[in-house]
């Protein structure tokens, strides 16, 4: 096996310049959100992956990991890889996303509320 110049755990612990935004009131919310984020980013890439290994099965029917390293999906592929993907993130989303809808379905706009504050 050979050494790989690249530290990925150094690259993998290195932190994001800046201040982290914060979309909770609680830091264990947002400490879940984080490692929920994280996880959904690494099952990205084993969907992408498993998509690579079927796809060379499928057209070589023996594969070795340097044809899966080196695998290029084609445009149509790399089409169908999108679409799996905004549909998984969709699906992980959905719930987040309602949440927000039903909030701007009940809370009025700040203006009606001035609105209505004036006409007492």
């Amino acid at each position: 096996m050979t050494e790989d110049p690249f530290d990925w755990m150094a690259s993998a612990n290195r932190k994001a310049k800046g201040k982290r935004p914060e979309y909770f009131d609680d830091p264990e919310d947002e400490r879940m959100l984080s490692i929920l984020m994280a996880v959904v980013g690494e099952v990205s890439v084993l969907r992408q992956r498993v998509d690579t290994v079927e796809r060379l099965l499928e057209a070589k029917g023996t594969i070795s990991r340097a044809d899966i390293e080196a695998y290029e999906p084609d445009s149509e592929a790399a089409y169908e890889r999108g679409a799996m993907i905004r549909e998984y993130i969709y699906r992980v989303m959905r719930g987040p996303h309602q949440m927000v809808q039903e909030l701007e379905q009940f809370e009025p706009p700040v203006e009606d509320v001035s609105r209505e504050l004036k006409d007492i």
